[in-house]
């Protein structure tokens, strides 16, 4: 018996140290072409005190970003129960498309920016099964409206609708896939449909059984406030490459990143947050590592997350390094 249990002891330690050196040693090819792109957030904008509409002039037509993830939020969409105003999205739609720029564009009861649940007041009372028929409802108005857009080239269904991250319960594999049924139901076009996941927190194997693509989150310094510390995630470019290879093996499905860290994470709301305790998570040698940390994955497409701060410290901090940075990346 005691034999037994060394052998088992020895083959679970032999498996441990395979599974840690296939995700965490080794190098992947770097990706040759890389699809550059942004996140925009009305919400995170008009907190910066900017005016929304000149920062996404901007985006568009100095940045000359080609690739862009816009969010259709539950609040701005039906402020009141059953009305729809979608003049907003209308209007960054309509210009991306002048400018042929391709979006992805996010819907659901959890989409991009804190609180990740973008809940209307009226809504707020209603049991979870009514507040996702109301989101069904609201997802069906969007597919009908948009699904001649040709520039939309992915929708999104869900923002890490697994992870528990914000201030909303997780959202249940079965919704996803309701919603994700509902989607290619309708759409004219049958575009793919993007289900977004944690890059650090998980090995996505959810998103990839229901999605068409799965889109992952790279973060690689934030203030860890469980632990009350600045923390740098300790995970190489390899553990994201390998996961990628697994599920294109597994599930033949491609991974792309729809979150790249390029805005600090303080303690306190970005807009509240001081100078010195920005440059503690980002500044323009991290942003620097983080595109090259981005490179060294073998990911082939990435939306920076924090364009909004960006042009926020370039016209009221008259600090362009970041953006002037981000231009010459995004414009090859």
């Amino acid at each position: 018996m005691k034999l037994y249990k060394k052998i088992l002891i020895y083959l679970a330690l032999a498996l441990i140290l395979i599974v840690l050196g296939y995700f965490f040693v080794g190098t992947a090819k770097p990706a040759e072409n890389i699809k550059w792109g942004v996140d925009f957030s009305i919400g995170q904008a008009e907190d910066f005190g900017l005016n929304w509409k000149e920062t996404f002039l901007a985006i568009l037509d100095d940045l000359r970003v080609k690739n862009l993830r816009v969010s259709a939020h539950w609040d701005l969409i039906e402020p009141k129960e059953g009305t729809y105003d979608f003049s907003d999205l209308d209007w960054m739609i309509g210009e991306a498309e002048k400018r042929n720029v391709e979006i992805i564009l996010a819907m659901g009861m959890k989409t991009p920016r804190w609180p990740e649940c973008h809940t209307p007041q009226w809504a707020e009372g209603l049991k979870q099964n009514e507040q996702q028929q109301k989101i069904l409802y609201l997802e069906k108005e969007i597919i009908l409206r948009y699904q001649k857009t040709q520039n939309i080239k992915y929708w999104q269904v869900e923002n890490e609708p697994f992870f528990p991250f914000g201030k909303c319960l997780m959202v249940s594999p079965a919704f996803v896939k309701e919603e994700v049924s509902l989607v290619k139901s309708l759409d004219l076009f049958k575009r793919p449909v993007v289900i977004s996941d944690s890059g650090e927190g998980s090995l996505w194997f959810a998103t990839a059984g229901i999605g068409d693509i799965v889109g992952i989150t790279t973060y690689r310094r934030i203030w860890f406030k469980e632990i009350g510390i600045y923390f740098n995630f300790p995970l190489p470019p390899i553990f994201y490459s390998r996961r990628a290879q697994l599920i294109d093996k597994l599930f033949s499905k491609k991974v792309i990143n729809v979150e790249l860290q390029a805005e600090p994470w303080c303690q306190t709301s970005l807009w509240q947050c001081t100078s010195e305790e920005q440059n503690k998570t980002m500044n323009l040698e991290q942003f620097k590592k983080n595109i090259e940390f981005a490179r060294q994955t073998g990911i082939d497409e990435f939306y920076f997350w924090g364009v909004e701060w960006w042009y926020w410290l370039k016209t009221v901090k008259q600090d362009d390094a970041i953006w002037q940075e981000a231009s010459k990346i995004i414009k090859g």
